[in-house]
């Protein structure tokens, strides 16, 4: 045994291994398969002589004993799943108490391609339902992609009525912006009154009939791919801390590839994934273990890619392995 080790940038049966520490056994080899190193998993994977696929020595460091954590056991898969599960339920949870008002504002923070969307953009759809039936003016919105200083304070505007919500998705632009921080900040404020102020000219505000200020009373949700604790420019970190006191932060949990993949498992159990290409299980299982041995290979792991490889098998029964690998894998995978 050589001490402990660090792996930067390393897999394992395709699951990632990033900035984990494991008892040293042997360092870098070449084999037939590229650079591996030789740890001791007991803690992670359940076995005490191991082989972690890393690119170079590059890919992990040597550590002092007194720098390794205790490492906790593994979850398995079941408890993985059910985790995820959990932290979904108190997402539509979430969501639905800021819709009643009861709750001011959330951040949704994961991965891209998991979900996140869904289940806020459903429970939009169906209050602005029983506003459009009852002939009242739709209370909530939700606004993807980028969005400017100006328009982020015009939606703002637009929905800051009480049990108004406006969503802010794939707006990741705003988290970069000081202009869109500081509105942010004001509509998230803890205060009683939430003061909301565009202070320089603007022809369109005065066009559209919209104040300089005005009274924020709405809820607002933002649903990011950023992990806010991992920004690296300490000025926008101290932004985001400012806006992560303000309201509810919910980290969705979803950190290694393999997680994703239980993730796909999780909401095919519920026959929601594949619920239009009436698949029988086995082909179900088939899609998910292909996803899983090419986790490293494939452009994304994520629900939208399941539904992709899924079109490919409903339409090409006898090819869709290879059309997969063809239109679905990374250049050289």
């Amino acid at each position: 045994m050589n001490g402990f080790v660090k792996i930067k940038n390393g897999s394992y049966r395709n699951q990632e291994v990033k900035d984990e520490v494991f008892p040293l056994i042997k360092q870098f080899q070449l084999g037939s398969k590229g650079g591996f190193i030789t740890v001791d998993g007991t803690g992670r994977f359940g076995k005490d002589k191991i082989r972690i696929s890393v690119g170079s020595p590059t890919d992990y460091e040597l550590v002092e004993a007194t720098e390794a954590p205790v490492t906790a056991p593994q979850e398995d898969d079941e408890a993985v799943i059910n985790r995820i599960a959990e932290r979904f339920e108190i997402l539509d949870d979430m969501t639905k108490a800021v819709l009643n008002g009861d709750i001011r504002a959330m951040i949704v923070a994961g991965p891209p391609g998991v979900g996140k969307s869904f289940g806020i953009e459903q429970q939009l759809e169906r209050a602005n339902l029983f506003d459009q039936i009852s002939g009242r003016r739709v209370k909530s919105e939700m606004i993807k992609g980028t969005a400017s200083a100006l328009g982020m304070y015009k939606a703002l505007y637009k929905y800051s009525d009480s049990n108004s919500v406006v969503v802010f998705d794939d707006c990741d632009s705003i988290l970069l912006d000081d202009v869109c921080l500081n509105l942010l900040k004001g509509a998230l404020d803890s205060g009683k009154k939430r003061r909301i102020s565009w202070l320089a000219d603007s022809h369109s505000l005065r066009n559209e009939g919209i104040p300089d200020q005005f009274d924020f009373k709405g809820g607002v949700i933002f649903i990011t791919n950023l992990k806010f604790d991992q920004m690296k420019s300490q000025k926008t970190r101290d932004h985001l801390d400012a806006i992560q006191s303000r309201c509810h932060y919910l980290d969705l949990t979803l950190d290694t590839m393999h997680d994703k993949i239980l993730r796909i498992k999780q909401i095919a159990r519920t026959g929601e994934l594949f619920a239009d290409f009436d698949f029988n299980q086995f082909d179900q299982d088939l899609i998910i273990e292909f996803m899983q041995d090419n986790q490293t290979k494939l452009r994304e792991v994520s629900l939208r890619m399941a539904i992709k490889i899924a079109q490919l098998k409903k339409s090409f029964p006898l090819k869709w392995v290879a059309l997969a690998q063809t239109t679905c894998m990374k250049a050289g995978g």
